[in-house]
C-alpha cells in the first residue's frame, strides 16, 4: 500500500498565497489514483483559526471513510492554554491521527509537546531550516516521532537537509518526509546513512504533483522491503506502534514482485488498531 503522508486539504481564510487560500482535491485525487496512492494524510491550509480549520478538513475526511486520516493544525502562540482541548476534540470525535505546526506561525512549545506525548500522537513539524530545534525536540520528548517535513527545507537549503540527516541518524524518534526535496542526492544520502525506517513519502499536495513526488522515492531504487517500508510502512507504524502485517502493505511493483515492510524499531505501543477506522464528526 502507497501512502502520502504529507498533502493539505480544505480552505484558508487569507490571501497571500496557496497556502492559506485553498488546497483543493479535484486535481490531487485522479493524479494520486493514476499513481497507485491508495492513502493520504491531509493536513489543514494556514487559518486564523486552526480549530475552524480543523472542523472542516474532518468533514472532508469523513466524507470519504478509508481514503484519508487527519492531523490537527494548531498555532503555537494563538492557540496556547488550547492546545489539549483542541486535540482532544481532533482526536476522539474526528479520529485525527498526529498533529501539524508550522515554525512560518511560530516555534512549536512545550505545551504542544506536552500534549502529543499525553495523547500519544507523531508531529508534523515544518522548522523551515532550524534544525537545532530538532535537537531540544528530540532529546526533550524522545518517545514522541517528530517528522521534519521536506528534509527540514522546502527553500532547497542544503544546510538544513544535511542537518537534518545527521539528526535522523542520531535520534531514534526524528523522521523526515521526501516532499518537495529537489536535490535528490540528499535524499539518497538520508536513506543510506539514517536507514530507510526514517523516511516517509510525501507529496506536499495537492500543490505538488504526487505522482512526480513518488517517483523520487521509486528513483532511489531501494529493495523491495525497504521501498515498502518509505512509501506507507514507515507512516503505518508511527501512527499503530506496530510493524504493519505483510498483506496490508504489499505493493505492486512494475516487475510485478510484492513487497512488504522489513523490521524497524518500535517506539511506542498499539494506539489504535485502525489508524483509518472512519472519524465521528458531529452534526
Amino acid at each position: 500500500m502507497i501512502i502520502d503522508a504529507h498533502c493539505h486539504a480544505g480552505i484558508g481564510d487569507g490571501l497571500t498565497g496557496p497556502w492559506d487560500t485553498s488546497a483543493p482535491l479535484d486535481r490531487y485525487l485522479p493524479r494520486a489514483a493514476a499513481a497507485g496512492i491508495e492513502r493520504t494524510v491531509l493536513l489543514p491550509a494556514f487559518d486564523s483559526d486552526y480549530a475552524a480549520a480543523n472542523r472542516r478538513l474532518a468533514r472532508i475526511v469523513a466524507a470519504h471513510r478509508g481514503r484519508f486520516i487527519g492531523f490537527a493544525m494548531v498555532h503555537p502562540i494563538r492557540d496556547a492554554g488550547q492546545v489539549a482541548a483542541m486535540i482532544g476534540e481532533a482526536t476522539q470525535q474526528y479520529g485525527f491521527r498526529g498533529i501539524k505546526v508550522h515554525r512560518h506561525d511560530a516555534r512549536i512549545t512545550r505545551e504542544i509537546c506536552e500534549v502529543a506525548k499525553a495523547f500519544r500522537l507523531p508531529v508534523l513539524y515544518d522548522v523551515m531550516g532550524e534544525t537545532a530545534t530538532v535537537e531540544l525536540l528530540a532529546r526533550e520528548y524522545p518517545q514522541t516521532p517528530f517528522i521534519i517535513p521536506h528534509l527540514a527545507s522546502f527553500s532547497d537549503d542544503w544546510r538544513a537537509h544535511l542537518a537534518l540527516i545527521d539528526q535522523l541518524v542520531r535520534h531514534p524518534n526524528v523522521y523526515t518526509d521526501t516532499s518537495g526535496v529537489r536535490r535528490f542526492d540528499y535524499l539518497v544520502e538520508a536513506v543510506r546513512r539514517a536507514g530507510p525506517q526514517k523516511v516517509l513519502f510525501g507529496s506536499d499536495g495537492p500543490w505538488l504533483h504526487p505522482g512526480v513526488e513518488l517517483a523520487k522515492v521509486l528513483a532511489l531504487t531501494l529493495p523491495a522491503d525497504e521501498q515498502a517500508q518509505v512509501v506507507g510502512g514507515n507512516l503505518m507504524r508511527l501512527l499503530t506502534g506496530e510493524e504493519p502485517a505483510r498483506a496490508a502493505l504489499d505493493v505492486h511493483w512494475p516487475s510485478g514482485q510484492a513487497s512488504s515492510v522489513g523490521n524497524a524499531q518500535e517506539l511506542h505501543r498499539p494506539r489504535h488498531a485502525d489508524p483509518w477506522a472512519g472519524s465521528q464528526f458531529p452534526t
